[in-house]
């Protein structure tokens, strides 16, 4: 136990997953169903978790509990959790000023709720030991020190050859209700749809590729997947290289909370770590950046970070060895309280709408898409538009079969990465960056938009007729520029332009995010207005 802290916590909301309580008396068997209403919306607000603080104030001011009153506290609170279903973990206790606070993490008990899932893509430099760490952390079995965990996950026969990923996948770490990492109890802890059936919590990491050839695919990995969080991937032994840093940059610029690993901790000699780390703070604080760093040494510090990443300005530091299994131990038990950042039932009264990532030619079967469900719902059986093709065409097709993480379903809800089977339409027809949308609704192809862009990065200028590839989704197409309000434009200019798709429509609506790149040039913007 640490020395008496008295840090104030933030005055209470009366939204969100928090909830402080001084203490919890039972007078009557009405207090305990009170208190279970309440926890059903603090829970409901956490998407299926919350956080319970006992023994401060509603002002923050930690007081803190004798012994008898914390297990009255506790016992109380677990009855209230037993009428909603729910599961209390203990996750920290400090000292107050009269006694003990404690602070916990409620869970609803699974049954038939889909686990809660956060999206969690690794970015970071080509060697910097991405996938060996989503290896070592999803199987369980530590590294040799020559790529045996990275081998275990790769997609393709060259990945494994070369060491080096190229290609977009996911791979899931569960955690039960208790938060044990369900991946370590399976005879296969890589079989997705196990994981699936008997996890509470999924943290699905997106492996992206890390060298320079393979941006455009990375890209797509970070607009398709819609991350809740960036895991930049640094080397101890190398510190955040040119590729690391345009990954930052992507992060900072769609303002995705991200937290950091440093690798190789095994390997790199101490004062050469400390360099990097250095560096690497300094780098956050940098404006334009402007991060707060938090080095991640003990479980408090674990707590602090899984509270204040949503933020978007903590930058949680996290420091481990994939031979030995130093840190690591931490980074999971963060990975455990990492709480949703999107609030995606919201979307689920929406007409259904899927861009395509990914498209499979399945013997027996036919034509397969895959892509993440970013709004409304589908079930086997429905009838559903899929386009635009290069004539700005759409097609009605019908669902034939759905899976989530391999396992048969028979509806999905948005958040949820899923594969469709699709019949009146075959595999050739069907192209990355098409989308699927529900039948009702009238789609326009869009040829040009209006947009709002601020330039990145670029080495001249950028006048009317420059081209550069778009990212939207996985919208991967050549645009122009057609007419731009500030003429020329240069690296940190803010300009409304008018953009053209080059060879074909695509759907994209007004809101939309998007990234430019070209060579050298890096640009972000939101699409303001569609022309046709």
């Amino acid at each position: 136990m640490k020395a008496i802290n008295l840090t104030k916590y933030p005055p209470e909301d009366d939204e969100g997953k928090v909830e402080y309580k001084l203490k919890i008396v039972r007078d009557n068997l009405e207090k305990v169903e009170k208190l279970a209403s309440q926890l059903k919306y603090r829970l409901a607000e956490g998407c299926g978790e919350a956080f319970y603080i006992i023994g401060i104030t509603d002002d923050g001011l930690p007081e803190g509990l004798n012994e008898e009153e914390l297990k009255k506290s506790l016992n109380i609170l677990s009855e209230a959790c037993r009428v909603v279903g729910a599961k209390v973990l203990r996750i920290r206790e400090r000292r107050g000023r009269k006694g003990k606070v404690v602070e916990l993490l409620i869970r609803t008990c699974r049954e038939e709720r889909p686990p809660i899932t956060i999206t969690v893509t690794a970015l970071g430099n080509v060697d910097a030991g991405k996938s060996t760490l989503i290896g070592v952390l999803t199987t369980g079995k530590l590294d040799d020190g020559r790529g045996s965990a990275m081998k275990m996950i790769a997609r393709y026969l060259h990945e494994v050859e070369s060491g080096r990923t190229s290609s977009i996948y996911s791979r899931p770490l569960g955690f039960d209700v208790n938060g044990r990492v369900v991946n370590y109890s399976l005879s296969s802890p890589l079989n997705e749809a196990e994981i699936y059936l008997n996890s509470f919590k999924i943290i699905s990491f997106v492996d992206l590729g890390g060298h320079e050839r393979y941006f455009k695919t990375t890209l797509r990995g970070v607009m398709s997947r819609e991350p809740d969080y960036v895991m930049l991937v640094i080397g101890a032994n190398a510190g955040l290289l040119k590729m690391g840093k345009e990954h930052l940059g992507i992060s900072v610029a769609l303002r995705v909370p991200l937290f950091a690993v440093f690798t190789k901790m095994d390997l790199a000699p101490p004062h050469v770590a400390q360099r990097n780390l250095r560096d690497f703070i300094r780098l956050l604080k940098m404006p334009g950046v402007d991060k707060l760093p938090l080095i991640v040494k003990e479980v408090d510090d674990v707590v602090l970070a899984a509270r204040h990443i949503q933020s978007g300005r903590v930058v949680p530091i996290f420091s481990v060895s994939n031979v030995n299994g130093k840190g690591l131990d931490l980074l999971l038990r963060f990975l455990n309280l990492l709480q949703p950042r999107r609030r995606w039932e919201e979307n689920l009264k929406k007409p259904f709408k899927l861009y395509v990532e990914d498209v499979f030619n399945v013997k027996g079967v036919g034509a397969v898409v895959a892509g993440l469900v970013l709004s409304g719902s589908i079930s086997e059986g429905d009838r559903a538009l899929i386009g635009p093709f290069k004539d700005g065409g759409w097609r009605e097709v019908r669902v034939k079969s759905i899976h989530l993480n391999r396992v048969p379903v028979h509806r999905v809800s948005p958040g949820q990465y899923v594969t469709l089977a699709l019949s009146d339409i075959s595999f050739e027809e069907i192209e990355k960056g098409q989308v699927v949308l529900d039948n009702r609704v009238k789609p326009r192809s869009v040829t040009s938009f209006k947009a709002l862009v601020t330039i990145l990065k670029h080495p001249t200028t950028i006048k009317r007729g420059y081209q550069a590839v778009f990212h939207c989704h996985s919208v991967r197409s050549t645009i122009a520029f057609e007419y731009m309000d500030k003429e020329p434009l240069r690296t940190g200019d803010t300009s409304k332009v008018e953009l053209r798709f080059v060879y074909h429509p695509w759907y994209v609506e007004k809101g939309s995010i998007f990234v430019l790149r070209e060579a050298r040039t890096k640009a972000i913007g939101s699409i303001i207005d569609i022309k046709n």
